[in-house]
């Protein structure tokens, strides 16, 4: 395994024939992987926005926000309540098998992103769509390998606003602090106006160490999380979904949430079955405790927390679309059964 993950064969191409309602759109002027693939559809008041976070570990220029298409192409032919799609690109960090000279890179081409670079990102493209087409927490938030811990980051406590610090004893007390334990120049993206009514995590990473402690024979694992996170293990406890509970885990962070779906493929060469695992036990509390949500809007406040069996290699999921868009689908059926769409 020379990195993690490999794109051998290129993005898929779309099967969808109209585009006219697809374009790029550019949320930040740091970079020019700083933009959002944007189809809009006919608009609807009980619709949602399927938003989606790729994966590639932080770093693959192979995986972009164009590995959506598939899965996009295949939503759009179900009678789903979907108001529109959003596939975000973001900074990504230096990778061994694409070598840049910063010598004769342009700025805005040079991968050199560390963490938080990455989360900023995704929360500036957010609540730029969230400005833009007004969806407020109408939307569903999707995310694939990094691009599930990213999709988690944005609605924890002590992540989300970049707010992570260093802590004394166990994931579960940690809210002793000691000191903030990352920061990075330039200006805090905007704050959501509301965070996603649901989170679907396919193949997802959600405790770093544990990651790297498994697969502690191949040299990649440790490369690619020391590339955005540094070697301080530290950091990459405070910033891992399944590692951080209470106040500063998504159980205090997501007071409005109501839907998980993790989904998994026991055939996934690459990440395995315990990060679905912790990240279900991590989100126990979170699904017993009643959502925060304005009374006059619904009378219920209870979530759900699914775990969804899928098949295929790690990228099959998105190369194809056909096990992305199976969990995308699989949680509008929930929300549907919660009464939270038509």
């Amino acid at each position: 395994m020379s990195h993690f993950p490999i794109n051998q064969d290129g993005t898929p191409q779309s099967t969808m024939s109209d585009h006219s309602n697809t374009r790029a759109i550019t949320y930040g002027r740091v970079h020019n992987l700083q933009h959002i693939t944007v189809t809009t559809l006919a608009p609807r008041k009980d619709g949602y926005w399927v938003i989606f976070i790729h994966g590639g570990a932080w770093r693959d220029p192979a995986v972009t926000s164009e590995s959506f298409k598939a899965t996009e192409s295949i939503l759009r032919d179900k009678s789903l309540p979907i108001s529109g799609f959003a596939s975000i690109s973001y900074r990504l960090s230096a990778h061994p098998n694409h070598p840049q000279d910063p010598r004769t890179t342009p700025p805005k081409d040079f991968q050199d992103a560390k963490h938080p670079d990455h989360i900023r990102d995704v929360e500036a493209a957010l609540a730029f769509l969230q400005n833009t087409y007004g969806f407020d927490a109408r939307y569903v938030l999707v995310g694939h390998s990094c691009g599930a811990t990213l999709a988690f980051q944005a609605v924890m406590g002590g992540v989300s606003g970049h707010r992570e610090q260093a802590f004394n004893g166990s994931a579960d007390n940690p809210d002793n602090r000691v000191g903030f334990v990352s920061a990075s120049p330039g200006p805090l993206p905007p704050q959501l106006k509301a965070q996603p009514t649901a989170i679907v995590g396919v193949a997802g990473i959600y405790d770093l160490r544990r990651l790297r402690d498994t697969h502690s024979d191949i040299s990649a694992y440790q490369e690619f999380i020391e590339g955005p996170f540094g070697a301080d293990e530290v950091l990459w406890d405070g910033v891992s979904p399944a590692q951080m509970v209470g106040s500063r885990g998504v159980e205090g962070g997501w007071k409005s949430g109501r839907l998980v779906v993790l989904a998994h493929s026991k055939d996934d060469q690459l990440v395995d079955e315990s990060q679905m695992e912790v990240m279900k036990a991590a989100l126990g509390n979170w699904e017993k405790t009643g959502a925060q949500i304005p009374v006059q809007e619904l009378s219920r406040r209870d979530r759900r927390l699914r775990v969804l069996p899928i098949s295929g290699a790690h990228d099959e999921a998105w190369e194809n679309g056909e096990q992305l868009a199976h969990a995308v689908t699989f949680a509008f059926e929930q929300l549907q059964e919660m009464g939270l769409a038509p």
